[in-house]
């Protein structure tokens, strides 16, 4: 095997890759319909803990008219590009039917990631909408086009749940205990400055904030439960502390 070979970075499985890049993005692209005429438009979306995709939608945008007509959409989200050539960029779509809901629970965790909306989040006009992935096509670069299958992208349910009941814990214990391992983490991708703290902790990695600024630490692989969570912090503060 060649040097350039073994140096090479491991290349994530096509559904773990989508899902990673699903839940750091900020923004997307919804494509929706109206009468038969495709439609497009930007959006600011957030997984909730089974990847279900969250968006805060204004009744007064042409895209939520769209999706009470025909719930039937897709969104598209893009990673960075390497080099000059966008199409280097790693890209997700999704296809799925959008509902409204009403959970306070989700919405606080749309906020977490999106927390300058909490000066219009409120408005009379605005509401949570879910979208249930049935599908998804993940494109990872030149030539690298998988289509996935529901069953393949959503994560484990039973993990989802034993994470979502751990979950307050876990933040509470890592803010009040290691706030300063918060901010490594934050640093090592791309976050700057000092009092970054965990906002959302989920069976892919975990959200970090600070005012409004939010960044995303993915877990080396998918998780099950709290202790698997220390472990995956433990490992990564270690390679960022280089220790």
């Amino acid at each position: 095997m060649a040097d350039d070979e073994m140096d090479a970075p491991a290349i994530d499985p096509p559904a773990w890759a989508a899902r990673k890049l699903l839940r750091v993005v900020r923004a997307g692209a919804l494509a929706s319909t109206a009468e038969g005429q495709p439609f497009g438009s930007l959006v600011t979306p957030s997984c909730a803990p089974d990847l279900s995709v969250l968006l805060l939608l204004s009744d007064l945008s042409e895209h939520t008219r769209h999706l009470r007509a025909d719930p039937r959409c897709a969104l598209m989200v893009t990673g960075p590009q390497d080099g000059a050539n966008p199409q280097t960029a790693a890209r997700v779509t999704i296809t799925g039917v959008a509902e409204t809901i009403d959970d306070a629970a989700l919405k606080a965790r749309w906020l977490a990631v999106h927390p300058y909306a909490a000066l219009y989040a409120d408005f009379g006009d605005f509401h949570l909408w879910r979208i249930q992935p049935k599908a998804a096509l993940f494109v990872g670069g030149f030539a690298r086009a998988h289509r996935i299958k529901q069953s393949d992208l959503l994560p484990d349910p039973a993990a989802v749940a034993t994470l979502l009941e751990a979950e307050a814990d876990i933040i509470a214990h890592c803010n009040a205990d290691h706030a300063d391992a918060m901010t490594t983490l934050a640093h090592a991708v791309g976050g700057a400055g000092d009092g970054w703290r965990m906002v959302t902790a989920d069976v892919d990695g975990c959200d970090l904030a600070l005012e409004e600024k939010v960044v995303r630490f993915p877990w080396s692989a998918p998780v099950a439960d709290a202790n698997a969570v220390r472990k995956e912090l433990v490992v990564a503060l270690r390679r960022v502390r280089g220790g």
